[in-house]
């Protein structure tokens, strides 16, 4: 009832105020637009460069390995704020990298790379735990086999290992890209709230809230449609590597 309740109410009121009109703003379009744009591309980087940490935290064997693992668990429990605080003292021009980003005519604060950065420090934990996990469940007797048979490493990759865990990694990037789509706390004292430039979803619902709530129903409407389809996706590629495995 206490997860239920919240989402029918928002449903209800969001079927019987005025969405469409709340959806027509152009405002309203620059954050659905902001959003998906930035938390593809936070999709793509977490993709890229998480499932080969993946691979090493599933089958490296190296000092330190659970200490990398409990570093790359952090940001999925550690506070949202503390999190763009973090960026900020990090990558802004005071932070610790803030004189060489300078010296390459970079500013990263209150930019969408901002937007970027602090979704993709938010979600990835999401995809590579979950990958890591796969990786590291898989029967390692087909891989020697086709080692045996003369494959390569990179051949064994492709061929073998990632057609048993694509389900997986899918399912763990439709949680990653759901986990983005939804922050907020990282963003705002990362990226601000640019209208058209930075102003996500999450952060037009908070400043809606304030000024015209339909506005905010209206995207928290769209936010549980697009988290909805996000976990109906990953309980999807999951049924089907588990249909074909059998």
């Amino acid at each position: 009832m206490l997860v239920l309740l919240p989402v029918v109410a928002l449903v209800q009121r969001g079927a019987g105020g005025s969405l469409h009109e709340a959806l027509g703003s152009s405002e309203t379009w620059q954050a659905v637009v902001v959003s998906l744009k930035t938390s593809l591309v936070s999709l793509v980087a977490i993709c890229l460069f998480g499932t080969p940490l993946a691979i090493v935290l599933a089958r490296g064997h190296f000092w330190g390995r659970e200490l990398l693992r409990a570093l790359v668990s952090m940001p999925a429990v550690l506070p949202p704020a503390a999190a763009g605080i973090g960026l900020l003292v990090a990558f802004g021009r005071k932070g610790i990298a803030g004189p060489w980003l300078e010296a390459m005519g970079l500013s990263l604060p209150f930019t969408p790379i901002a937007v970027v950065m602090a979704q993709t420090f938010v979600a990835s934990p999401f995809h590579v735990l979950q990958a890591a996990a796969a990786f590291a469940d898989l029967d390692p007797a087909a891989e020697e086999s086709a080692v045996l048979d003369g494959a390569g490493p990179a051949s064994v990759l492709w061929h073998i290992v990632l057609p048993q865990v694509r389900g997986s990694l899918f399912s763990g990037a439709t949680l990653a890209w759901a986990r983005a789509l939804g922050e907020f706390g990282a963003t705002i004292l990362f990226a601000g709230s640019l209208a058209g430039l930075t102003r996500t979803m999450p952060l037009a619902i908070y400043l809606g809230f304030e000024s015209d709530l339909n506005v905010s129903i209206a995207l928290s409407c769209v936010l549980l449609v697009l988290a909805v389809l996000a976990v109906l996706l990953g309980r999807y590629f999951l049924w089907r590597t588990q249909k074909a495995s059998t």
